[in-house]
């Protein structure tokens, strides 16, 4: 028999599993991986740097784009750094705005997730479910910001508008493809405001958390694939400096939204799911678990906001433009607003970190300010870099194959680890 020796593969970044451009170098033994080197830097975009050539609020949208599926976490965690530095407290309605997108945000961070890892390991039946749910909660972002990705919604000191009163509704196209009673049938749910349309996917959505089980948690062949695949040793995660998801997964209960309680968490009635094993299987159970508990949030951030009417942004027009009626009868707000669009603000000399927990683990912002109209030093605490920075300790003595598993469950996104 021919002699086998070990070779190296280039794994992406064109490879469909490799999420984006990871580029992985694997050294094998056979099919048994025995070193995996990461090699980041195709997608670098410079952004820290890019915001500190700008005006604060001019980089929120930068923000967006670093984790280009959980984009208004990343705004929360920028825009709280920014009010930290200016002092600045943001009205209870506009928390209670920011809690219930953030797990809107969560749960399409979940969604994207879930179809894709499913899709790399071989069940390609659960993404077309997912995206059907995530379709509605994009309209979600559609309706208050007019995106359904990059948002830009937050703002310091409070949130772009408040919730519509109205939500888009289907139009049957010229051709009627669909009709009259199927039109009816997808427009039921937004015959009501924004509030009505996300009550309504809090109370249907818990079943299709069920559908997406029922196809994979007890699946034999997806339990082979992901059970015992991939352990991180509870010691090991906190040395490796995991958060979210990937923390609990390996058994600790850590989750900003409960240790240090930001917005209106303090408020929120909901549990923390950690696992057992630390491995594949734990950190999907982990994340579906976490869908369950975002739409728990969701409903109490409904009930709290179809009560409490108020503002949802602080009433300093330093900081906030003025409304754009007051633009057609007030100089003064005229002024305020082109100056807030052009210089900004300046905010005092200091440094401050303000972190969230964002669907893939802890994202924060550090920001050094010399007293400018922008920041004198951004650095980002992006979740996927170390969790991308262990995947040579996870797939050491795997096979091949295993190393799609491992990556799915990572949850990387090459926006932010390579920015």
């Amino acid at each position: 028999m021919p002699e086998i020796r070990n070779y190296t593969l280039n794994f992406g970044p064109q490879h469909p599993a490799a999420h984006g451009v990871l580029r992985l170098v694997l050294e094998l033994d056979g099919e048994v991986i025995e070193r995996a080197d990461p090699h980041v830097g195709l997608l670098h975009r410079g952004t820290e740097k890019l915001a500190e050539t700008k005006p604060y609020n001019q980089s929120i949208g930068y923000m967006d784009r670093l984790d280009y599926v959980s984009m208004m976490c990343n705004e929360h965690g920028y825009v709280r750094a920014i009010e930290k530095l200016l002092g600045v407290q943001v009205p209870q309605r506009a928390q209670y705005i920011r809690t219930l997108y953030d797990e809107i945000t969560r749960v399409l961070n979940h969604l994207m997730w879930l179809g894709a890892h499913g899709l790399d390991i071989g069940a390609m039946s659960v993404f077309i479910y997912c995206f059907r749910e995530r379709e509605d909660l994009l309209d979600c972002y559609e309706a208050v910001s007019g995106a359904r990705m990059h948002a830009t919604y937050y703002r310091p000191g409070g949130v772009y508008r408040d919730l519509p009163e109205a939500m888009p509704q289907y139009q049957a196209a010229g051709t009627q493809w669909h009709s009259a009673r199927e039109m009816a049938a997808r427009n039921a749910a937004r015959q009501g405001s924004l509030l009505d349309f996300i009550e309504d996917f809090t109370a249907r959505f818990p079943a299709c958390v069920d559908e997406y089980e029922t196809l994979l948690t007890d699946n034999r062949i997806w339990k082979q694939r992901t059970v015992s695949i991939g352990v991180v040793s509870p010691e090991r995660a906190l040395q490796l400096g995991f958060t979210g998801p990937m923390l609990r997964g390996s058994g600790i209960e850590w989750d900003l939204r409960k240790k240090q309680p930001y917005a209106a968490y303090a408020d929120m009635d909901f549990d923390i799911p950690v696992g057992v094993n630390g491995d594949c299987y734990d950190r999907y159970l982990v994340r579906v678990e976490e869908m369950r508990q975002s739409n728990r949030i969701m409903k109490q951030c409904v009930d709290w906001l179809r009560k409490h009417p108020g503002p949802v942004a602080v009433d300093d027009h330093k900081v906030m433009p003025p409304a754009r009626a007051a633009m057609k009868e007030d100089m003064e707000a005229l002024i305020h607003h082109f100056k807030l669009f052009t210089e900004g603000y300046c905010t005092p000399p200091g440094e401050v970190y303000a972190a969230v927990e964002a669907p893939k683990g802890e994202f924060g912002c550090y920001i050094v300010s010399d007293g400018a109209n922008k920041p004198y030093r951004l650095k980002v605490r992006a979740p996927g870099f170390p969790h991308l920075a262990a995947l040579d300790e996870m797939a050491r003595g795997h096979m091949l194959a295993d190393v799609v598993a491992i990556i799915g469950t990572l949850d990387i996104v090459f926006g932010e680890i390579d920015r």
